[in-house]
């Protein structure tokens, strides 16, 4: 028989209710408590939970609190990345971020769905799909990136546009959904 996480983690249907699901959800809540409520005057302290809670955090990459997640080990940044405050990565599925990735405040990284029929939703089944922010990428503050969604190396999401699909790389795109408005040109 399979088991719920495992069914979760096979992006499968299941139900958030076995004893190791909740587990790791009250695990990543004390890291994330231990984080965001540290001081300004701890950044060692602060690093320390970070590397805890994420499955690899890149070397010179920052996160600014309050910073808030499902599970944490199912999140993987790159190095020399910066993360604002209130980002919000629900790592159902994996979240795999690039190297050099700027993300603006208030990002919300969403990987988890849930069924169109009312039955199973209203008995609490959910999957989720992996989400992967390729490197040098920027999300301007408040953008919601969905499940199942890669966004090109070098692409910029404008402020508080909601990326439903695939964007691909070296392009400028907004609005909701969001849509690619411009190509940007590499250097030679």
């Amino acid at each position: 028989m399979t088991s719920m996480r495992e069914r979760m983690l096979a992006g499968e249907p299941y139900i958030a209710n076995e004893p190791d699901i909740i587990a790791d959800l009250d695990r990543a809540a004390q890291l994330m408590e231990r984080f965001n409520t540290s001081s300004a005057t701890d950044p060692q302290g602060r690093l320390t939970a970070l590397r805890e809670l994420l499955g690899s955090l890149g070397e010179g990459t920052w996160i600014r609190p309050p910073f808030h997640c499902d599970y944490g080990w199912q999140i993987h940044i790159g190095p020399r990345c910066f993360v604002n405050f209130n980002a919000v990565f629900l790592d159902v599925a994996r979240i795999t971020i690039g190297a050099d990735v700027q993300i603006g405040p208030n990002v919300q990284l969403l990987t988890p769905t849930h069924p169109i029929e009312p039955g199973p939703r209203r008995d609490k089944w959910e999957a989720a799909k992996p989400i992967t922010i390729g490197d040098n990428v920027w999300l301007g503050g408040g953008a919601i990136v969905l499940a199942g969604v890669t966004v090109g190396a070098n692409t910029v999401v404008g402020a508080g546009a909601v990326v439903t699909r695939d964007l691909p790389p070296d392009v400028v795109a907004v609005g909701n959904p969001a849509r690619p408005v411009r190509t940007l040109e590499q250097p030679r």
